[in-house]
């Protein structure tokens, strides 16, 4: 049914089944113009090109992030290449000469996981790094030690990279956070994917996302919504923090805008907004929301593990697969706990079968341009292998 918009990148690779949406999700057709679009408007307005993408893409970009959120304020979303970016320049936001102390579980991307562990080598940092894992009293566990310790970052994702296991009760979480204590969801896995509202929570967090995965728009285009009126100062700023004052002339303490770019960088590369907003008006255009898209990868899902079923296989069973599945509450990939996870995904690459691990788990991404057909390709395939 969706496939027909993914048809450059299917008839590049159509030797290849690719099951890593999760990972590096197809491109939609559209984004290909959108790319030419910026070369031509970069053409054709020059020095005055900024003006257009601050005035026209910028907005445009927000509201649609806003709309998917369900926030009120879309002027609070900033950009920038990376999450990484954000997640550094929201640390600088705390005294420098004092050590924090984070709370966070053990399943994070490298983006937080890697720079906290090397902060904690300087000894700028305190992590506690809560398991996530049993499922079932993760929120209990998290919210225990939110009552035991005073803490001056949260930090979670509400869909973990390793497991796909979704944050239900986020609410709950939020209620034992302090209010002097900064909230931050990685939601990368949940953004597009998922139907979320963020409208009870807007005033407390900070919300990460990305385009890379199930927003289809490439690399290069991730996003930070922050609280209205919050007064937190990065000490790592760009010189986009005034954008709106640049021409006047600076004294005394550093200032900064007032709304989301305080958290700008500097300069960058505006093609994937371009990308980006060419994605929204598609799935406007032939009315594909996510709650849609949520439902058919979880058909696809729910379709793939009962077929499993009938290769009786020893490695790729319910048993192995961590990802819980007792209802639709989950990402968009299914992880299977393997001590041979390296062993299955090469052999999968042999046989022209993309997916990914991370340790000992081995990643399964299912998206809108797969459908059944490529479901029972991949099952044969598994049945080569195992």
């Amino acid at each position: 049914m969706y496939k027909q918009h993914f048809s450059r990148f299917i008839e590049e690779n159509k030797n290849l089944l690719h099951f890593a949406a999760h990972s590096h999700h197809y491109w939609l057709d559209v984004s290909r113009q959108a790319m030419l679009d910026y070369w031509d408007i970069s053409a054709k307005l020059t020095d005055e090109k900024w003006e257009y993408i601050f005035s026209n893409l910028i907005p445009e970009a927000q509201r649609n992030i806003s709309e998917f959120l369900d926030i009120d304020y879309y002027e609070q979303i900033a950009f920038a290449p990376n999450t990484h970016e954000f997640v550094f320049r929201l640390f600088t936001c705390f005294d420098w000469f004092k050590k924090l102390n984070i709370l966070t579980t053990d399943s994070e991307f490298h983006s937080f996981s890697r720079q906290t562990a090397r902060l904690e080598e300087e000894r700028k940092l305190a992590v506690n790094r809560i398991e996530t894992y049993p499922f079932e009293s993760f929120s209990d566990r998290f919210c225990n030690e939110l009552e035991q310790t005073h803490y001056d970052i949260v930090f979670l994702s509400n869909v973990f990279f390793n497991s796909a296991f979704f944050v239900t009760d986020l609410g709950k979480i939020m209620e034992k956070v302090p209010d002097d204590t900064m909230i931050v969801i990685d939601g990368y896995h949940s953004f597009m994917a998922i139907p979320l509202s963020l409208r009870q929570y807007q005033s407390r967090i900070f919300f990460l996302g990305g385009g890379y995965k199930y927003a289809m728009s490439g690399e290069g285009i991730c996003f930070m919504f922050s609280p209205k009126n919050n007064s937190y100062r990065p000490a790592q700023t760009g010189w986009f923090a005034t954008f709106g004052s640049l021409t006047e002339k600076q004294s005394g303490q550093v200032a900064y805008s007032d709304d989301a770019f305080k958290f700008w960088g500097s300069t960058f590369d505006p093609s994937g907004l371009f990308r980006f907003n060419s994605v929204c008006r598609l799935l406007k255009s032939i009315n594909l929301d996510i709650e849609t898209i949520h439902n058919y990868v979880i058909q696809l899902q729910n379709f793939f593990l009962e077929e499993l079923k009938n290769i009786n296989s020893e490695i790729f069973n319910t048993k192995n697969l961590l990802t819980p599945i007792k209802d639709h509450n989950r990402g968009h990939f299914l992880t299977f706990k393997l001590p041979d996870a390296a062993v299955f995904h090469k052999k999968l690459r042999q046989q022209n079968v993309i997916t990914d691990y991370r340790g000992d788990r081995l990643r399964f991404g299912f998206g809108i341009y797969h459908d059944e057909e490529d479901v029972l390709k991949l099952l044969e395939v598994i049945k080569k292998i195992i």
